[in-house]
Order: C-alpha cells, then structure tokens, then sequence
C-alpha cells in the first residue's frame, strides 16, 4: 500500500468522479484506475461501486475512507516537521470558502500569501459552511472561510470571528419598496423569495429570523450561488437577504434596502484545532492581517 494510492481514493471519493480525481491528481484516468485497483486486490476488498453513470463508495470504502484521510494527514504533518529550512513552504493548502464571504477579499489574501510562499499549491473548495467545516474535522481541508447566524459557532474545528454584518433586502429596481431607506420583515410577508437550499447555514440565517418575527414566507427558488440569485431579483421573479458586501455596486438593476430586524451573519476563519500544518497556520497569519486591514 502506497500514499499515493491512498490519495487516489481520497480524491474519487470527494468527486465521486475518476475522470474528475485523475485531473486532481495530475495523472491519467487509466494511471488512477490502475492503482485503484491494485489497492482493492491488495486489500481483498472493492472500495468503489462503477457504473456508467455513477461512482459510489462501498461499505468496505466507506470504513476505509477516514483512516486513509488520517494516513496522509499524518504524512503531511511528518514532512512539515523536517522541512530544512524554517522558513520555506512547500506543498499545498487546502482553502474552504462561503460563496458570500465578504470579511476579506480572497484574491488579495490569496497574492499576498502566494507572494509570502510561492513554492505552496493553493486548492479551493466552495461550499457551505457546515460542509466546509466537516472538511476540515476529517482533514480535507486545512482552513475555512464560514458563515453562520450568530449563537451558532463552528463545532469541532480551531476557530475565531473575523467580522459580522446583518441583510439588507435585495429588490428588484422597479420594486414597490425599492425607494425606502429602511424595511421590516413583515413588509416582505407576501413576497416570493430565492435563498440557499433549506438546512444549509446560510438558508438557517433568514429562516430563524422570520420565525422569530412571527413572518412566514414563501422560498419558490432554491440556489447555491448568490449570482444567480441576484440575476433572479434582477428578472423580477423573488426578493432576498443577502449580505451587503454580497451585492456589487455594478448590479444597478437590484437594489438594497436596510432591514430592521433582518437576520445577522458571523463570519468566521475555522482550522484543524489538533495539528493543524505549517501552510495553514501560515495562510492564517495572512488572513488576520488582511482581515485587519
């Protein structure tokens, strides 16, 4: 059994996709399945289930799963501790991100860090937070950027707060309460609205705040992406909540209105709390410092 191998299941049980794993990984799809398979006989064991349309993991690649994860964790962390050279990183870092974080402009984090450490790979995982944070408790991420509704603080990862900020209303320009400064959300009782997929973090924000209001509202569309649910409102078919730093100044066929008891966002840097690596505890000094900025 070879590390390599174990990053090959790695990576095609995170994409559920060979083809998918192969790019990942920098080798060929035949590569990938060749080693594959040569674990699964080693082992006396099939880890993935293949069909034409889909890859799913065995009960079998279902226990075998966190162990690998641990295995190359703990290699990682073996290579960083005889590193010769203190200062230079080499490697990859693994980034989680919120599609509406906004606490810091990832690019620029991103430049200032690849301008620190040119010699590290940087990956990037979108999704939302509470899967990001489970990424990291299983070790395939190494820092996050999260989201969550104030009270409601990453579980099982290093964390602290970097910022906090409430909705504003998203309305369509010709809408009839596009003009005022400010709002309730009883105004928007009749609306229809777009927002994240329900019993994600970011749908908990607005959900907790309408119930404590005593509003109920009717979600028609469910998205991931805050683009597409900005070209929503744009269209005139639903209102949102979304966080100002979310909705650009260039989207002038939206407008944003304050929302008086709207729902709040705390936004949040999470890492490994355990052992976490020497380019994540790197990245995070560049996180703090633009954070500060």
């Amino acid at each position: 059994m070879e590390l390599q191998q174990l990053r090959y299941v790695v990576e095609v049980a995170a994409t559920l996709s060979f083809t998918r794993a192969a790019e990942r990984c920098f080798v060929t799809q035949s590569a990938l399945s060749h080693q594959i398979a040569a674990l699964e006989r080693e082992l006396g064991q099939r880890l993935f289930i293949r069909s034409s349309r889909a890859v799913r993991l065995t009960e079998a690649g279902e226990a075998f799963l966190p162990p690998a994860r641990s295995a190359l964790a703990s290699a990682e962390r073996a290579v960083d501790a005889v590193v010769a050279e203190p200062d230079h990183l080499e490697g990859t870092v693994r980034i989680g991100i919120i599609p509406t974080v906004s606490a810091v402009r990832v690019p620029r984090v991103l430049a200032a860090f690849r301008a620190e450490h040119p010699a590290v790979r940087v990956e990037l995982e979108m999704g939302n937070s509470d899967d990001l944070a489970a990424m990291i408790r299983c070790g395939d991420l190494d820092v996050a950027l999260l989201g969550l509704r104030p009270g409601s603080e990453p579980r099982g990862v290093g964390f602290r707060e970097i910022a906090s900020d409430h909705h504003v209303a998203v309305l369509p320009r010709a809408h009839r309460l596009a003009g005022r400064t400010q709002l309730r959300l009883g105004s928007l009782a009749e609306e229809t609205f777009v927002d994240f997929p329900a019993g994600t973090s970011g749908r908990a924000q607005s959900d907790v705040a309408f119930s404590a209001a005593g509003v109920h509202r009717d979600v028609a569309f469910e998205v991931e992406a805050a683009g597409v649910m900005l070209d929503l409102v744009a269209e005139g078919l639903a209102v949102a909540l979304l966080t100002p730093g979310v909705v650009p100044e260039t989207r002038t066929e939206v407008r944003t209105v304050a929302v008086v008891d709207g729902p709040r966002r705390v936004e949040y840097v999470a890492w490994d709390r355990t052992s976490p690596r020497r380019v994540a505890r790197a990245l995070l000094t560049v996180l703090d410092r633009e954070a500060s900025v």
